[in-house]
């Protein structure tokens, strides 16, 4: 019986060390078919957009392409036309996850020696540059850069890999968008972007070694310019119906894995606690929580996602008594229409109207229908969500809250503060 891959999320060790594994290899097929240059896919935590950018990672990359390709046997990709694209492009995979720091210049010593690993790997090509671009490299490795190299080191490193390898070259940034949050939630937003503006930005934008490039997030930072002038670039956001399938388990997906591993089956039970999320048109379950079920074989609450939760906080506590009584309405397992954007203007004042984008891109909302004119029905997506969504977020405001009732008596209190603070009292 093949091992529970919880929390292994390289591709190279799950099929090589024996671990289950859903084929979802067809995401490569249709990344190679896609015309656009730049991609950035937008999901919550925990729904396989590391796993996924590990494989693209295996599949691209022309180091070591002919042992990789053992790795694809028996999957859908083996036998797809793009096949003839495996181990054929330098591949620069970087994750900015982890880059947690409560000021600019520990953020930028962080993303520095990150770099510097990176470098690193490709330490071998050293003796085919020449003398300039040799000590360059040399003093990314050792971390002897300056703010301004930093900016441009990954444009360098393109270039110096497609010189190398005579092929453009595929770039993988994945969570790009938690260096961000972080910096918004430590008072230092507008110095990561400016930096970011060129990390990111010159990478992508314009750059004649570069054969496409792939990000994901939580969520689309919006206003930031990181991305202005970028014409080529496509966002798939949980509303978009392309490549909706990808991040998370299809019920016939979760069907499979059960009866693998001989457990009782009861997909209604498991469907009411872990599915219910909908990423464009598809119904999808938490991989995260069926894995930790499979292996603990209970129902209960698995998935807690600390991502934003800081930032969902502050929108909160600012929140008016119409933004709880909107959620005592979920918690009650009511539908409510609320107003979604795709984008998450961090560069301002977040209002109490944002909360609704920041929860559903988060994952702990769900689109059950789109209205138009960005105004969607929402709802809590499943029974773990709403297991841990009240102590998770209005413990922060009103203390430990078990019923809807208690709820309502805070909403009572907040309407009564309200409206002494609107008449001065």
């Amino acid at each position: 019986m093949k091992k529970i891959p919880i929390g292994v999320e390289d591709f190279k060790n799950i099929i090589s060390e024996n671990y289950y594994y859903i084929d979802k290899t067809k995401l490569i097929e249709e990344i190679v078919n896609d015309g656009a240059k730049v991609k950035l896919f937008t999901r919550p935590r925990r729904f396989g957009k590391t796993l996924n950018m590990s494989t693209l990672k295996y599949f691209f990359d022309v180091r070591n392409g002919v042992e990789n390709r053992k790795l694809f046997k028996n999957l859908y990709i083996e036998n797809s036309s793009v096949m003839e694209e495996q181990g054929k492009y330098p591949v620069v995979f970087i994750s900015m996850k982890g880059i947690a720091s409560n000021n600019f210049d520990e953020a930028l010593k962080k993303i520095r020696e990150k770099i510097s690993d990176l470098f690193d790997e490709y330490k071998d090509i050293l003796k085919s540059l020449d003398e300039f671009d040799g000590q360059k490299f040399r003093d990314y490795i050792m971390g002897n850069i300056d703010k301004a190299k930093l900016e441009n080191s990954l444009v360098f490193l393109t270039k110096i890999l497609n010189n190398y390898y005579k092929e453009p070259v595929v770039l993988l940034i994945d969570e790009y968008d938690s260096i961000i949050i972080n910096a918004y939630e430590n008072g230092y937003y507008k110095e990561m972007i400016n930096f970011l503006k060129g990390f990111y930005g010159d990478v992508l934008k314009t750059n004649i070694y570069l054969k496409f490039g792939i990000l994901t997030g939580i969520v689309r930072v919006a206003q930031a310019g990181i991305f202005s002038d970028l014409n080529n670039l496509m966002v798939h956001t949980i509303l978009n119906k392309k490549y909706e399938e990808y991040f998370g388990l299809l019920e016939n997906e979760v069907e499979i894995i059960l009866q693998s591993y001989n457990m009782e089956y009861k997909i209604e039970d498991v469907k009411s606690w872990y599915n219910g999320y909908k990423f464009g048109d598809k119904e999808l379950y938490n991989p995260w929580s069926i894995l930790n079920y499979i292996d603990n074989k209970e129902l209960k609450a698995y998935w807690i996602n600390t991502s934003s939760n800081l930032v969902i906080k502050e929108v909160l506590k600012n929140s008016d008594s119409k933004v709880f009584k909107t959620l005592e309405e979920l918690f009650a397992k009511k539908d409510v229409v609320v107003a979604v954007s795709e984008n998450i203007a961090l560069g301002k004042n977040l209002s109490s109207s944002e909360i609704w984008e920041l929860l559903l891109f988060s994952g702990y909302l769900t689109i059950k229908e789109n209205l138009g004119e960005e105004e969607y029905i929402v709802r809590i997506p499943n029974q773990e969500i709403l297991s841990f969504f009240k102590k998770t977020f209005l413990t922060i405001l009103f203390g430990e809250l078990q019923t809807v009732n208690d709820v309502k008596y805070a909403l009572f209190n907040k309407d009564v503060r309200d409206s002494k603070n609107r008449n001065g009292i």
